[in-house]
């Protein structure tokens, strides 16, 4: 009896007609893709994007060269080099960061004592050319600058779930 059921529905597509069957019951429901980039979907405040590195209110930089991020990055991607400044704080000559190694984990983030790098929620770029793929203090510091308001934001957000 069993083998004739299975003859039967070799016979009769019966497969084919449960999926077609699932098809077109999708095929009438409302579609549910996003016109990229015009629609975003929502992000997390947690989301891990870009780099960049913040400033204190008075606009000087937060990173005082301890170098626990460059310690705690497992694929090795945050250069830093630092010297002391004329008042005896350390300050950072070369902070670098290859976005090709980096696998945005947030360690380096987690890590820092003055909170002075950050991954953003900005997720849009891209690299043209070769060596854009380095960000340098100064892009750093630029990524920064331009997303202060909502990086403040998120951490003040983020600070409520903890």
């Amino acid at each position: 009896m069993q083998r004739l059921k299975q003859l039967i529905k070799s016979f009769s597509l019966w497969e084919l007609l449960i999926g077609l069957k699932l098809t077109g019951r999708y095929f009438f429901k409302r579609k549910v893709t996003i016109q990229y980039p015009e629609e975003k979907t929502p992000t997390s405040v947690r989301f891990r994007g870009i780099h960049a590195q913040r400033r204190y209110p008075n606009g000087e930089e937060r990173c005082i060269a301890c170098k626990l991020c460059e310690a705690v990055c497992p694929a090795l991607a945050i250069t830093i080099e630092a010297e002391p400044r004329e008042d005896g704080s350390r300050r950072t000559t070369l902070y670098d960061i290859d976005l090709f190694k980096c696998v945005y984990c947030g360690f380096c983030e987690e890590a820092c004592p003055v909170d002075a790098i950050v991954l953003t929620r900005f997720a849009d770029y891209h690299m043209e050319n070769r060596g854009e793929n380095i960000l340098t203090k100064e892009k750093l510091l630029a990524i920064g600058d331009e997303f202060e308001s909502v990086i403040a934001k998120d951490r003040a957000e983020d600070a409520r779930y903890r």
